[in-house]
Order: C-alpha cells, then structure tokens, then sequence
C-alpha cells in the first residue's frame, strides 16, 4: 500500500484496482466520518457524483461507512463538483464528497472531501485520513447503536444550485437573443448547465448531455473543444461552452470557432474586474502552467501574476492567504472568490457572458486581450518518481533550452498528481522550435526515469 492515498486532487484511478476499489472507499467514508464527527450535534455530508457507472457503487460504499461513524448522510445524486461545495455551505454540513475523476475516461473514478467552508481539504488533513484507512489494525471508534446514521436523497439539489449560479449574474441583464452551445461531456452538468442558461434567456443548442454511464469526457466536453468549435461553426452560435465530466473547468469557443483556453478567460475576467475596481490589488493567481504572455498582459495594465503549483486547490489556498478575488488555471479552472471556493465552469461561463453583455462586444474581440505564447506539453510515462537534481543529463538538458529561448520562453518539468508521468512543457515567441525542444527534452526525460 502506499503510504498517502490522495494525490494533488483527492483519491483516483482504475475502478476496481487498488486505490478505486469499494473495500478502501468503505473505510475511507469510516474514516471521514471519525474525523469529522464532532460534538453532540447531528453531523452531516453531502455526497455528489457524476455519470459513471461506478458512481452506484462507491455512493454506497462511502454511505455504508459514514452512516457507521455517525454521519447524516445527504445523497444529491449527479450534480457538479462546485455544487456539492456550495451544498455544503449551504445546508450546513460538516463534509461534503464528490465521486468523480473529472476529465479521466469512465473507467477511471475518484473520492475528494470539502470541508464545512466548502474548501477542499489540506494535505494534513487528507493525510490523517490516509492514516486511519492504511492503518491495518485500526480500532475504529463507532458510536452506540442510537448514534449511528442515516441517508436520504433531496430531490431539488440541482435547482438550488441553479438558483445560486444565476446569482452571480446582474439581475438587470439577460442572455436574451444569444445562441449558445453547450457541450456537458456526458457529465455531472448534463441538466443544470443548459437549464440555468435558458432560464436566463438563451438559446442553449446541447451535445455531450445524454450520459449513459460509459460516455463520459468520450470526445466531448472540455478535453475535446474542437467538438463545440465544429458545433459553433455549423448552426452559427455566438458562443460556445466546454465542460468537463465534473463541470469545475471550462474551455470557451468564440462565433468564429477559435477556441480560448483559461488564461485567456483570466484575462478577459482581470481587465474587467480591474475596471470595475473587484480585484484587489490587481492580483490575479494562477499556476506555473500559466502562459508567460498572462503575466506580461498583467504587468502591462499595472497588475501583477502570483504562480502557484499546479492544482485548483493550490491556487484557492495562495488566494485566501493574499485576499485575491481571481485565480485559475490554464486547463479552465476558474475560482470567482466572490462567489465560489472553487473552481466552477458554469459560474465562470456566467461571468464571460456578463462581460459580452456588459460590452456589447463578440467574444473574438474581447479575446483579442491576449495572445499566448506558443507551448508544447508533452507527458511522458514514467516507471519511477526521482528528483531531477538526481538525473543530471535532465538537468544539462533544460539548461541547453532555457539558453536558447534566451529569456524569452520558459521551460517546466513537474511530475502528475494523479497519473504516472511527467509532463514536460516548453513555452516560446518560435512554435517550431517550441515542438523541437520539447521532443528533445521528453526524450530525455523517457530515457532517465524508465
């Protein structure tokens, strides 16, 4: 067994291969339950999901295990990581669980945890939870018979969390005379997303939202955004809208199909929050993925770029110790602290929309604010996680590519929270000698870590 179960975004992998198997969510959902439980009050949890078919299964097993340790357990059924966040705010629960693995294919499935604040959980937290489900001989501390719990289903869970995203949009707009599509991945914002939007007044034309339980992220949704672009293009929208299986990024197409990735919606979101005087500051958070033509963008409108590691969770963390009311990440997540303690592909559509209609402005022309650098990612399957430090030809390697982009590129090797690779990314002005030095440096990295 490995010594900590969560990586940088709760508990995934393969459905019925160890960790994704229901003995370890039992004990997980035991676990959770012992170290939330605090107390005389009644302690509860809402647990959420998306549209795999092992859904069923670990809704039980986490069910079976929290109602054991004297947890009230709230079942919403599929709904959108950010609403079971917002759900546990709301109704004031101790935990709130998510049962997805987000953009993964569906034979892949995860755990992650909220807190009472709807925060995803510090390491050391995941970490005594770890402890307590790896710990072989633990004596789990069950309540008396009458302390144990129950479980129930609300029914208008997805509602409320409609009600509470159209928030988050100015009472005196509307999306009327919009034609937009939205693409759900056969995911957990197959209902919601659409409805909130017609409900504001769209045009909504859906793809990706008949889930069968096995389509799931299947060439559609955010990791496919060639699917809407296409989309766009055939029935002439004037937006298109990408999620993921879990709905909390978003990948964004213009009327033309151009297809704009979270760095450019960050910096669409800044330069209006900026204007309207809502980002102290003038800081804007996101991870070391982020494009450097993000933080010139920045600099140059007197703000500033703080980077953080790679992880939602990570850039929540850095927003709430700098009071930051922006933050996201390359792949879509983006976190309106003002509104959410998560990132929320709905909300975050939401505020895209506003800033079009506030403008009166086609997307193509407020995307117009930024233009990225080139950048090849390439991941690299790996059989071992060492240091670089310890591989100095990985090492002479990066220094050759950092001497020749000359300071105007970058270059980041970071190992995978939730897969077995490493990701080697190149950034500069030249897009061939981007592919070049990318190539060569994967090559390398195959060689050293196999």
């Amino acid at each position: 067994m490995a010594e900590r179960l969560f990586g940088t975004d709760g508990l995934r992998g393969t459905v019925n291969a160890y960790p994704m198997t229901v003995d370890v969510a039992l004990r997980l959902g035991i676990a959770a339950g012992v170290r939330f439980r605090r107390g005389m009050h009644l302690h509860k949890v809402v647990i959420g999901k998306d549209t795999r078919l092992s859904g069923y299964m670990f809704e039980s097993a986490l069910t079976a295990g929290l109602c054991s340790a004297g947890m009230y357990v709230i079942m919403t059924g599929p709904l959108p990581t950010p609403a079971i966040s917002f759900l546990t705010r709301s109704m004031r629960a101790d935990l709130g669980v998510v049962i997805s693995a987000s953009h993964n294919p569906f034979s892949d499935n995860g755990i992650k945890f909220f807190d009472a604040d709807g925060y995803k959980l510090p390491d050391q937290v995941e970490n005594e939870i770890s402890g307590m489900v790896l710990d072989a001989d633990m004596v789990w501390p069950y309540p008396d018979i009458r302390g144990i719990g129950r479980a129930t289903k609300i029914e208008d869970a997805g509602g409320r969390y409609i009600v509470y995203t159209k928030s988050s949009f100015p009472a005196h707009l509307t999306l009327t005379g919009l034609r937009i599509v939205v693409d759900c991945a056969n995911g957990a914002s197959y209902k919601v997303a659409p409805l909130a939007l017609e409900e504001l007044g769209a045009k909504v034309i859906r793809i990706g939202a008949d889930p069968n339980g096995v389509n799931i992220n299947e060439h559609c949704g955010a990791l496919y955004p060639e699917v809407v672009a296409a989309k766009v293009r055939e029935v002439r929208a004037d937006v298109g809208l990408a999620l993921d299986g879990d709905a909390d990024r978003l990948i964004v197409v213009d009327e033309h199909g151009a297809v704009l990735d979270g760095d450019q919606l960050m910096a669409i979101c800044a330069r209006s929050m900026m204007a309207r005087g809502e980002l102290p500051g003038n800081l804007l958070v996101a991870t070391v993925m982020s494009n450097m033509a993000l933080e010139i963008f920045m600099n140059a409108h007197s703000g500033r770029l703080l980077r953080t590691s790679v992880g939602d969770r990570y850039v929540v963390e850095a927003m709430r110790q700098e009071n930051a009311m922006l933050g996201g990440e390359q792949s879509g997540h983006l976190i309106f602290r003002r509104y959410s303690t998560t990132g929320d592909g709905l909300l975050a559509a939401l505020q895209i929309l506003r800033i079009m209609r506030e403008k009166e402005k086609p997307l193509s022309e407020l995307a117009g604010l930024l233009t990225p650098f080139p950048q090849k990612l390439v991941n690299v399957r790996v059989e071992k996680y060492l240091p670089f430090e310890e591989r100095p030809a990985i090492g002479e390697a990066v220094a050759h590519v950092e001497e020749a982009l000359a300071g105007r590129g970058r270059v980041l090797l970071r190992y995978s929270g939730t897969e077995t690779l490493c990701r080697v990314m190149v950034e500069g002005e030249d897009e061939d000698r981007v592919k070049i030095y990318a190539a060569d440096l994967a090559e390398v990295v195959a060689r050293e870590l196999r």
